[in-house]
């Protein structure tokens, strides 16, 4: 019998359905709760330094869970994407773009084993790594559970900045003729690594957790 902490977890495999949508239609899902690192933030990704401050953050945590999680459980897990709840007092800021409108909380999924314990050694062995100022979004990245259930997703092929008349179809459209509504932040699930990706081809996970209206 094959042991299963043998085998290198990756959350895209163990849930592809959240991770692999279609790009052709929008499709409900139940996502169930997930353990993922957060940080807390607000204003445009592209210009606030708390943003990449964030991303730093998650990402040096994420690999440092990841080592002491192989080298003392035996357990490896493969780094999972970035992943970014937003939203805004007017949910009008998401179709026209206004991003300096925005709040946001970046996440990385995080494998079932992984308490806080785990995470805290985490916080101290990046907070290591860093400059003699270190990064301010360590001392906001904590670990939290999520669970979003139902969940109206599709998968958007392109930049980013052409999400918006996918999400107004959502919105406006797609919803309202299924007697659905709001039911959380949108959710947005980055496959592609936007350093290394033309903006044309970016893979994005659109979802937003609904109910019934």
């Amino acid at each position: 019998m094959t042991d299963p902490t043998a085998e290198k977890y990756d959350v895209k495999r163990e849930h592809r359905d959240f991770y692999a949508p279609s790009a052709k239609e929008f499709a409900i899902v139940d996502v169930p709760p997930m353990r993922y690192l957060a940080v807390d933030g607000h204003g445009d990704p592209n210009t606030a330094a708390s943003y990449r401050e964030a991303v730093e953050a998650l990402f040096g945590v994420a690999y440092a869970v990841k080592f002491a999680s192989k080298r003392a459980l035996g357990r490896d897990f493969v780094v999972a994407p970035l992943e970014g709840l937003w939203w805004a007092e007017d949910r009008g800021a998401f179709v026209a773009r206004d991003k300096g409108a925005w709040s946001w909380t970046m996440l990385i999924a995080q494998p079932d084993w992984i308490d806080e314990d785990a995470v805290a050694a985490g916080v101290a062995a990046a907070r290591a790594k860093t400059a003699d100022d270190g990064n301010p979004a360590l001392d906001r990245l904590r670990l939290e559970r999520l669970h979003e259930g139902p969940s109206a997703q599709i998968l958007h092929v392109g930049s980013y900045d052409d999400e918006a008349p996918t999400l107004a179809r959502l919105h406006d459209e797609w919803m309202p003729q299924h007697g659905l509504t709001f039911n959380g932040p949108h959710h947005e699930v980055y496959l592609s690594d936007a350093r290394r990706t033309a903006p044309e081809k970016l893979r994005t996970v659109l979802r937003q957790p609904v109910r019934p209206l």
